[in-house]
Formats: C-alpha cells, sequence, structure tokens
C-alpha cells in the first residue's frame, strides 16, 4: 500500500493553487482551486444531509466538462465511489449500470437524463442535472431545501481563505470508483479501482511526466474512460494545471484549432487523432517526388526532417514538453517516421483494470513498435518459455492492480489468479532492456494452416499506412485471412482520384502487403466496408461484430 494518499494530495493541490485557474470549458471563462473548493464543500453538505454514506455509489454521465471534474472530486473526496459512464451508450446500457451499481444519485446531461425512465432504477434518490446541478428528478422530498442549505453554507464560506480549507481522510484501501469497460446491455464488467490505484498512477506520472504548476492541459479524450481520466484530469489537477475540457465531439480537425490556441503543455491521445493528422498534413508531401529526392541527400535530408518536425509540432500547439499516445497499437509507418523527424511522442500501455498505466517511457527513451518500460508499481512476467522471442500473456501485479469485477466473482477469478497475477488478455513480447512489445489480444490470434501463430494487429497496422485505408480489420475466414477495409475517401476527393478505381487500387495495395510478410500470413483478399467501423472509446474496433461475406 502507497503512503501518498489521494484525497490529501486533492486537498493539497487545492491549498498550493488556490487562485490559480484549475477548470475551463473550452471557449468560457476559468474556475479557479479556489472555485472547485467551494464546489466540493458543496457536494459534502448535500451528501451529508442526504445521508449518503462512505461506499455509497453516485452515477456520473456527460460529456467532459468543468462540473464533471467538479463532480468526480467531489465524490471520491467525501468518501462515495463515483460510477463514470460513456455519455454515448444506449440509454437501455445506462440503465443497467446505473441499477448494476446500486447507485443512489445520478448526476446527468439533461439529454441523457430525458432518454431515461427513473421508474425502472428505484434505487436513486435523485437525478442531478450536470448543468447547474438542479435536480431533474427526486424521491426525497426535502432536497429542495437540502440544496438550499447546502448553496447558503458555501456562499458564507465563499471569502474563506485556502488556509482554512481540509478535506476529511479517505484511506488508500478504499474503494474510489466503478468503471464499467463494455457497453453491452447485461454482461458489462465494472471494474473496482481504489482509492491505492489511482494514486498509484499520479504519483509515477507526477514522478516521470513533465509537468509542473500552471502548465496547461486540452482534455478531449473520455473522462469516463481511465486513460483520459488519470491523465488529462486527476494527475494535471493534482500537479496544479489548468485544465481546459472540450464538451464537442473530438474530431481531429476540432482538437488541433484547440491545441493552437491553447498551446498545451502535455498532450494525451490516441493513435487514431494522430495518424488522421499526419495523414492529412504530412503523407502527401512526402510521396511528392522532389521531396523524395531530396531525401536522399545528407544535408538536405536533415533540413527537411526538420521542417517536417516543426510543421507537426505546430499542429500540437508547440508548447508541448511531448505527446503521450495510448488506448491501441500506432501504425507502424506513423511512429517510424515520428522517430526519424525527431517528435517529441511517446507511446505507453495500460488498461482499466490498471486504472490504467502499466508501462511508459519518456519521448526521449521511446523505442519504435515498444510501449516503454514497466512503471515502478508493477511487478510484470510473461507467460512464455523465452520472453524476449515467444510472445506470451502479459501478467501484472501490484500496487495499480483493480480490487476485482463488482458483484463478478467469476470473472474476478478469472482476471487475478491465486497469486495476485492479473493476466490482461494482452500478448507481448520483453527485450533485454526492459521494453514491451504489445503483438496482439490472445482473443484475437489466428492460428496459421501450419499452426503458425497470427497477430491480425500486426497486419492492420501496415495495412493502414498504405495509401487510400482509413482503416482495417484482419479476421479469418475458412483457413484464408481476409481484411475489411474502410476506404480513405476524403483522400480520394483530395487526390481527384476516381472511385471506380477502388477495386484496383485495393489489390495492389494487398499485393504489396503480402510481399512485405510470411507467406503464411498473406492477405488472400479485400473487402470493401463503406461504414466507419463501430469502436470502443480508446477508438479500437469492436472486432466480435464483424465478419465477411
Amino acid at each position: 500500500m502507497l503512503k501518498e494518499n489521494l484525497v490529501k494530495e486533492i486537498e493539497q493541490s487545492i491549498i498550493r493553487n488556490w487562485s490559480y485557474p484549475a477548470f475551463s470549458d473550452y471557449g468560457k471563462a476559468s474556475l479557479t482551486y479556489a472555485d472547485v473548493a467551494s464546489r466540493i464543500r458543496w457536494f459534502h453538505h448535500v451528501f451529508e444531509d442526504c445521508r449518503i454514506g462512505p461506499g455509497d455509489k453516485i452515477a456520473l454521465i456527460g460529456k467532459n466538462s468543468a462540473n464533471w471534474a467538479m463532480t468526480y472530486l467531489g465524490v471520491i473526496s467525501y468518501g462515495a465511489v463515483i460510477v463514470p459512464i460513456l455519455p454515448d451508450f444506449h440509454p437501455d446500457e445506462i440503465a443497467h449500470i446505473i441499477r448494476h451499481s446500486e447507485s443512489v444519485f445520478v448526476f446527468a446531461a439533461d439529454g441523457i437524463f430525458n432518454a431515461l425512465d427513473a421508474a425502472l432504477m428505484p434505487d436513486v434518490q435523485a437525478f442531478f442535472s450536470l448543468e447547474d446541478f438542479t435536480p431533474l428528478f427526486q424521491r426525497n422530498e426535502k432536497l429542495g431545501e437540502v440544496l438550499e442549505k447546502a448553496t447558503i453554507s458555501c456562499l458564507e464560506s465563499g471569502r474563506s481563505t485556502s488556509s482554512e480549507f481540509s478535506l476529511k481522510s479517505v484511506e488508500n484501501p478504499q474503494l474510489s470508483s466503478i468503471v464499467y469497460t463494455s457497453g453491452t446491455t447485461g454482461f458489462s464488467k465494472g471494474v473496482m479501482l481504489s482509492h491505492n490505484s489511482l494514486m498509484a498512477n499520479v504519483r509515477f506520472a507526477r514522478t516521470y511526466m513533465p509537468l509542473k504548476q500552471g502548465d496547461r492541459i486540452v482534455s478531449f479524450l473520455p473522462l469516463a474512460h481511465a486513460f483520459g481520466c488519470a491523465f488529462d484530469f486527476l494527475f494535471p489537477f493534482i500537479v496544479g494545471c489548468h485544465i481546459t475540457f472540450l464538451k464537442k465531439i473530438p474530431s481531429p480537425s476540432v482538437v488541433v484549432k484547440a491545441f493552437q490556441e491553447i498551446q498545451p503543455h502535455l498532450v494525451m491521445t490516441v493513435p487514431l487523432v494522430v495518424e488522421k493528422i499526419y495523414k492529412n498534413h504530412i503523407k502527401d508531401k512526402l510521396n511528392n517526388a522532389k521531396v523524395r529526392f531530396l531525401l536522399k541527400l545528407p544535408v538536405v535530408n536533415r533540413l527537411i526532417l526538420k521542417k517536417f518536425n516543426d510543421r507537426l509540432s505546430q499542429v500540437f500547439g508547440n508548447h508541448f514538453y511531448e505527446v503521450v499516445i495510448g488506448g491501441a497499437a500506432l501504425e507502424e509507418e506513423v511512429d517510424r517516421f515520428l522517430k526519424k523527424i525527431g517528435f517529441r511522442y511517446t507511446i505507453g500501455y495500460g488498461l482499466t483494470e490498471c486504472g490504467p498505466l502499466v508501462s511508459y517511457a519518456p519521448s526521449s527513451g521511446h523505442r519504435i513498435g515498444a510501449v516503454g518500460r514497466l512503471v515502478d508499481t508493477l511487478e510484470l512476467k510473461i507467460d512464455s518459455q523465452d520472453p524476449a522471442l515467444e510472445p506470451g500473456e502479459i501478467l501484472v501485479r501490484g500496487e495499480n492492480v483493480m480490487d476485482g469485477y463488482y458483484k463478478n466473482r467469476e470473472a474476478t477469478a478469472e482476471a487475478i489468479d491465486a497469486q495476485g497475477w492479473l493476466h490482461t488478455g494482452d500478448l507481448g513480447l520483453l527485450d533485454a532492456d526492459g521494453f514491451i512489445h504489445i503483438k496482439g489480444r490472445s482473443k484475437n490470434m489466428i492460428l496459421g494452416p501450419s499452426g503458425q501463430n497470427i497477430y491480425p494487429e500486426e497486419i492492420e497496422s501496415r495495412l493502414n499506412g498504405m495509401d487510400y485505408v482509413e482503416e482495417s480489420l484482419v479476421i479469418e475466414s475458412g483457413d484464408k485471412l481476409v481484411a475489411l477495409v474502410r476506404p480513405d475517401y476524403e483522400r480520394f476527393r483530395t487526390h481527384g482520384v476516381d472511385e471506380s478505381k477502388l477495386t484496383e487500387i485495393m489489390e495492389k495495395s494487398r499485393k504489396e502487403l503480402n510481399s512485405r510478410l510470411p507467406a503464411y500470413s498473406g492477405i488472400s483478399r479485400i473487402q470493401i466496408h463503406s461504414e466507419e467501423f463501430e469502436k470502443t472509446p480508446t477508438k479500437k474496433i469492436k472486432r466480435r461484430l464483424y465478419r465477411t461475406v
């Protein structure tokens, strides 16, 4: 158990940074750390008067916002358990999670509440608007009096100083949050994360990631997901940063605009955003005949690579220490290019069950194809006879690991063995220098006709780097491999290429791809998938939904 305490760290950050800006919704006025303290007091008054006890569950549903962040802090600092729910879940899935988690309060965006039937959630005492914290539905007749009393109390204490602010102790072993990893009604698994697990992530980030008081952050990864919550919110808040939340759906164009206006000091992102920026801002120029010729000249080569680095850095606001990429694999072509131009980036690895961090290396130490080294609060084991050469399941144990799945002993026993090892389901290698190399998910591995292990994620990474491929999914059909490909229709239009040549272009890409692959992992055909693939919150394709025709 760690000596550092999450709630005390929150308290001390508020005291240290009292007059500094803490949160802003994009395009709106900032709230200071003192403002956050006042709102936390309000929550605590309301919870206490409504007899919410430590360990009671409170659900939180909505897009990233200052009110989302303050609700989260108000709940966990009281000793209650936050249940963050992704706003893009279907209403039936949201209702299932609220019931399964036994939530007694729900803070929700108004549009989400309107799609729910409160009568089907009898344990919920009240629904609150995430816009202004007013009640949308209540079973407690005295709630209005409670809210008024809490507001008056906070107004009276509004003139207090930082030295008067304090939070009651919440011990590290206590449950902090239940994060549901699936959006399938009836099959969602609630990952139980203790205060200790969250503190382990914050502690590591504060030690090894370059942020300081007053630095700026753009938060666009879903806060209801462990990656965004830990590194776009909790860690920067405890350091004393100013966090701007993007409430809009974060398309690459929206994100880039915000980067250039706010100029964040640390960027947390997923591969899809980086790959889009690479294709839209870099790839066409690399394919230019004149540029390809100049890149062969030693001195000119360095100047051109520097220009690419400068251009890409401008896209991200040009004030960042590094760009941290996580949540899924990065295309190999993009990884190699970023490394070649000296871009300040790194790739980490984690999973919700670790709150989420498992491995990381600073941008100066990033190794192509790797996802960093194990964090200092975990042990690691590769379930393989030769972890350097033979992929095996990645097993971890330590401070970050979840307490289990809420009300699901069977799933917990399958995930965490008797020795405390968490079976991640990811296959990987561990090189001589301690870098982890992810090969794919164990459940996705395909057994070749002669017993060879085929990792579809590796093939997809190469295929996604080819011209006019937006994204792809490699699956087994009979004893052959087939690639479902979503074409990059935007590039077709930009380049003025007739879409009637789509089949011809894809067949050329298939042959080129196969020339780089072992014969047993060659693609037999490409099947066009015209719609965008359905994805998880971290932009991984939901593979189980797709089959060939």
